[in-house]
């Protein structure tokens, strides 16, 4: 896709600081990072969603994810680490391209991402779970 950034970033276009590069996936780190580290894990073909990759593809991005997110709590000293994908400008999404936020945390950092928990209504828990079962086909 000629106007996102990351195809632009990907056929270098625009520079990056890449942490990680093959045929399939690149990785690199946020320019407005949350944290020192935070890293972006993007697969190099346009997709949008999450469900919208080929398995193997999905599996190979999973892969380096895991790599990257080692090395950058490695590097970062870290704790831990959030690993967040938004999909769908609804839940955040700013560029519609495919990709993982690695981001390393440690104790009292002060990083947050918050949301309210609620509760199902009585029944309405196992009526949810039946739903999506069967929109799994």
């Amino acid at each position: 896709m000629n106007d996102c950034i990351f195809c632009r970033i990907v056929d270098g276009r625009i520079p990056s600081e890449k942490l990680f590069e093959n045929d399939r996936v690149l990785a690199i780190l946020d320019i407005n990072p949350v944290a020192p580290g935070h890293a972006l894990v993007l697969t190099k073909a346009h997709h949008e969603l999450v469900t919208d990759l080929p398995a193997d593809l999905l599996a190979e991005w999973i892969a380096r994810t895991q790599e990257i997110a080692r090395a950058v709590v490695k590097a970062a000293s870290a704790e831990g680490f959030n690993l967040l994908s938004n999909n769908h400008k609804c839940s955040g999404q700013a560029i519609p391209h495919v990709h993982f936020h690695v981001i390393p945390r440690r104790t009292g950092d002060g990083i947050k991402f918050a949301w309210v928990p609620v509760k199902y209504p009585e029944g309405e828990m196992g009526a949810w779970a039946e739903k999506i079962r069967k929109a799994m086909g």
